[in-house]
């Protein structure tokens, strides 16, 4: 092997042990979460400090189009720089050659971090922490559906068949034998995942049918937001192996529950390492409060980056397993904020709103974003909710439209994850939904082409 792969992440180095790298993928993540980037020889990639990509990628809307005069100087398409993070290189063990993956980040040509590329907002918000001694930890749950082949966009999405022959079943939440159905699915993923060195903490069936979830261990948020970059990807080419796919809509399928990107946060002092949501005598303090109070008081500005398509929002739906307000209290998955059951030393704060159809990056930032400024503002937080918190009123946006209204009005968010990416994020989603609004739905032909 070339000698700049001695520098490799231990589980790249295994996976290549006695083996001639191909080639390289140079990516990096735009605004859904795509990777966007080069496949490049092993031995150019050797030669080579940096790659250029147009600025254009991070304007670009799921449609393909792009949301117009996106740059200050209109759209003309800027080089970046993108120079690769090598502690995040990983197998692409699907790959019918040897192939690895590395993360890039973007840079302009002065040397300046691309202030809308969701990496570099995700660092940009750490560095927040930073600066007052404080070290964010967080642990994301991925819930995703695994399906039926769907090619025809006309058509519902189905359920897969498991290996009984039978579609996935619906209210098994837990259920051993619903996972047992999905088995050379999920044998490949942990066999990728193991190929690229992730750690999963467990996967489990939810309660939609063909839903899963899975676990990752809780760390550094740049490196669990990789890993959740990467583990879609990984995800999905585990299922085209098994005829169906992988799907990460917030709401795919009709009367099912949605899935989610729960996010867990705890806050370290830097100079300690203890955390900082318990005090001396294991009691909650302040700045655990606080942090509640900030998810409070700004996530509904931020709903816009955590529910970024239309079809998110189908998933707040009463009694589905998602929440409908802001509500906070202990063990109680009712509410959009929970605290789990937990010793003193891992008191966290779960953020229940994300949908799994968020970029990870720009989620996990606007999550600590919103608890960064109840910190700094000593923001209160409503008392514990006590009972169903379903039975309480709505307080988060229903429609895209309403949320980016939210978020445009937010000086106190676009401070914190940056102007220059508020500003080309609410740019591109506007011209997603203006373009789903010409689309006339089936409901809209059925029930009002003869009756209104």
């Amino acid at each position: 092997m070339p000698a700049w792969t001695d520098s490799l992440p231990d589980a790249a180095k295994a996976y290549l042990e006695g083996r001639r790298l191909d080639e390289v993928e140079c990516v990096v993540s735009d605004l859904p979460g795509i990777a966007r980037g080069k496949a490049v020889p092993a031995s150019k990639f050797a030669r080579q400090d940096y790659f250029h990509l147009p600025d254009s990628v991070f304007y670009q809307t799921i449609t393909g189009d792009w949301g117009e005069a996106a740059g200050d100087d209109g759209f003309i398409e800027k080089d970046m720089v993108l120079r690769p993070d090598m502690s995040t290189a990983t197998a692409a063990p699907w790959t019918g050659d040897w192939t690895l993956q590395v993360i890039h980040d973007a840079f302009d040509s002065a040397g300046e971090p691309i202030p809308f590329s969701p990496r570099n907002v995700l660092k940009r918000v750490v560095e927040f922490y930073t600066a007052k001694g404080w070290t964010p930890v967080v642990a994301p749950e991925m819930e995703f559906f695994l399906v039926a082949r769907n090619t025809d966009p006309l058509q519902e999405i189905k359920p897969m068949m498991g290996r009984s022959g039978r579609p996935a079943a619906a209210r098994q939440a837990y259920s051993m034998t619903a996972v047992d159905e999905f088995g050379p699915v999920i044998d490949d993923i942990y066999d990728f995942a193991e190929a690229q060195g992730f750690e999963i903490d467990g996967i489990t069936q939810e309660g939609g049918a063909g839903q899963l979830e899975i676990n990752l261990v809780h760390g550094d948020p740049i490196k669990l937001a990789d890993e959740v970059f990467y583990f879609k990807r990984l995800i999905r080419e585990a299922a085209l192996r098994h005829d169906c796919y992988a799907t990460f809509m917030a709401k795919p399928i009709a009367n099912e529950p949605g899935s989610s990107m729960h996010v867990h946060h705890s806050i370290l002092d830097t100079a300690t390492g203890k955390n900082i949501f318990s005090g001396t005598d294991g009691e909650e303090t302040d700045a655990f409060h606080h942090f509640i109070g900030g998810l409070q008081s700004h996530l509904p500005a931020a709903i816009a980056v955590l529910a970024p398509y239309v079809n998110s929002y189908r998933r707040y739906v009463k009694d589905h397993a998602a929440p409908i307000n802001l509500s906070w209290a202990k063990d109680n998955r009712t509410t959009g904020i929970r605290v789990p059951l937990s010793g003193p030393s891992a008191r966290r704060v779960e953020n229940r709103l994300a949908g799994m159809d968020c970029n990870p990056y720009l989620g996990i930032a606007a999550s600590l974003a919103c608890g960064y400024l109840g910190m700094v503002e000593k923001l209160q937080p409503s008392p514990e909710f006590k009972g169903d918190a379903y039975a309480a009123d709505e307080d988060i946006p229903r429609v895209m439209g309403d949320a980016l209204d939210l978020f445009d009005n937010s000086d106190a968010l676009h401070r914190v994850l940056g102007e220059d990416f508020a500003r080309v994020y609410s740019i591109v989603k506007r011209a997603e939904y203006d373009e789903f609004l010409q689309v006339i739905s089936p409901w809209e032909r059925e029930h009002l082409l003869l009756n209104v």
